[in-house]
């Protein structure tokens, strides 16, 4: 340490003699000596950076039977959340002290519902940024159903009741298209401008290999090519198709397969009679397991609607998203076949013979994925946005109801709280439990001591002397006094 210090005052007194900056003296110390060096700049970094100061936010939904939407079901578990974001799933998770804590004994947990067509709920037109209406009668509806996240005029939307900030997820994700037997004239416009994209793509990945040896070549040209068609063979956004009839089906899965694109299908009723045509063209159905279509007499062939669609088609491959005939709220119809209802839906597709667990999946994941959404929601997952329902029972059953729904880690729904069902089959007030006594292995729980007052037979026991009342002998009547003993004489 002495000789460098030596060496430094020797450099600096050289640097005034030949009249150079002192700076220019400084000789350069590594960081791992302790010197200044990069260490010294990041710290003027750290000191310039601004500081955030926002506060943590923690959420948890403690002792509910969580399930996943990922075919894991948890019991006894806390999710916990942090701004809005999952960050803990499990039976050991330490909740903060200054966390809002929702109980959840006794309710099942579930990832909030995603509607993946609906109408009405977000009150506002195209333009949500500006026109959404986040005290709506018909959001907090869609809440009491369950549904959290909704695709409405071709946007990703978020259910935040009493909110603006955010409410838009993704706009623009779904790109439709007609291609039917009836217009065979948009049917040849379709395959020209698909025929021009696919070729404006090869040329484009021809064009950047050979731009690694050639770096003057000129990229392809873009002209006579559609921008939203060229999106749908990139990946960056989904073909929707409106289509019922076997034939259309089957053409528009060729279709997809010919150009190598993911069809998302809205009606599909006659799908399962072209189900393995579908599910190797990597397609998405969204349909209505109780849609009743008649077959056509004058066919032989298989046609028409069957409640077994949606589970035809999952075996083939086919990813279902499920909605019910009805996309807004009707309170003067029938009951069961609006947007509410939405798990009753699905419940006919496990009748139809789909397994419980993809028939959840079509109204959370499975949605999730077409609106181009599913790293947000659609399950409960760490780093996915903490949308959650408690509902009383199997979700899937007709006569459970929502009881909680969170969303991004802020209750917006208490169904004991809100006018439309807390006079249907009230939630009971939960009485005062004492906290469980636990014993170490081996050692026989201790057995509670009676209170004062009384006895282990539940009579009443002498305070000043500890004793019970006397029993009577076997055999011997035991006498009474008061007034009924008055009586009988």
């Amino acid at each position: 340490m002495i000789r460098r210090s030596w060496i430094v005052s020797v450099l600096v007194a050289a640097s005034f003699a030949l009249g150079l900056p002192p700076a220019m003296a400084r000789p350069f110390v590594p960081q791992d000596e302790g010197g200044s060096g990069e260490g010294e700049a990041k710290q003027e970094e750290e000191e310039g950076a601004p500081k955030k100061d926002e506060k943590e936010e923690w959420f948890a939904v403690v002792g509910g039977e969580v399930h996943t939407g990922t075919g894991a079901v948890i019991r006894d578990a806390t999710v916990l959340a942090r701004n809005g974001v999952i960050f803990q799933i499990g039976t050991e998770v330490r909740v903060p002290d200054d966390a809002k804590v929702l109980d959840g004994s006794g309710l099942r947990v579930y990832p909030g519902m995603v509607a993946v067509l609906s109408a009405g709920l977000m009150g506002g037109s195209s333009d949500f940024q500006d026109t959404v209406d986040p005290f709506n009668m018909r959001m907090v509806l869609a809440l009491a159903g369950g549904i959290t996240s909704t695709g409405q005029s071709n946007t990703a939307l978020k259910l935040k009741r009493g909110e603006i900030e955010g409410v838009v997820m993704r706009e623009k994700y779904l790109v439709p298209l007609s291609y039917s037997t009836g217009n065979p004239s948009n049917k040849r416009s379709l395959v020209e401008k698909l025929e021009a994209a696919s070729k404006y793509l090869r040329e484009y990945r021809d064009w950047e290999e050979k731009k690694k040896k050639d770096k003057d070549l000129k990229e392809p040209s873009r002209r006579g090519v559609d921008s939203t068609v060229l999106s749908i063979l990139k990946g960056e956004a989904l073909a929707r198709f409106d289509a019922d009839s076997r034939n259309d089906l089957l053409e528009i899965a060729r279709l997809a397969q010919r150009f190598g694109f993911r069809p998302v299908i809205d009606g599909c009723n006659e799908g399962w009679t072209v189900a393995s045509e579908l599910g190797r063209a990597g397609a998405f159905a969204v349909l209505t397991p109780r849609e009743r279509r008649d077959k056509s007499e004058e066919l032989v062939r298989a046609g028409g609607t069957t409640i077994e669609n949606a589970a035809i088609l999952h075996r083939a491959g086919v990813q279902v998203a499920i909605v019910p005939a009805n996309k807004g709220i009707d309170l003067g119809g029938i009951a069961g076949r609006d947007i509410m209802h939405l798990p009753i839906e699905a419940g006919f597709a496990v009748r139809g013979g789909m397994d419980e667990a993809a028939a959840l999946q079509a109204i959370t994941l499975v949605p999730a994925r077409i609106l181009g959404v599913d790293h947000r929601v659609g399950t409960i997952e760490k780093g996915k946005d903490c949308d959650l329902i408690l509902t009383d029972g199997d979700l899937l059953h007709y006569q459970t109801f929502v009881q909680h729904a969170v969303v991004e880690g802020k209750p917006v729904y208490d169904k004991a709280q809100e006018l439309y069902f807390a006079h249907i089959r009230p939630r009971p007030e939960k009485p005062a439990v004492a906290p469980e006594k636990r014993t170490d292995p081996g050692e026989e729980p201790a057995e509670p001591k009676p209170a004062d007052g009384e006895d282990d037979n539940n009579g009443l026991r002498d305070s000043s002397t500890g004793r019970g009342p006397r029993r009577p002998t076997p055999g011997t009547k035991r006498r009474s006094s008061g007034r009924f003993a008055r009586d009988r004489r």
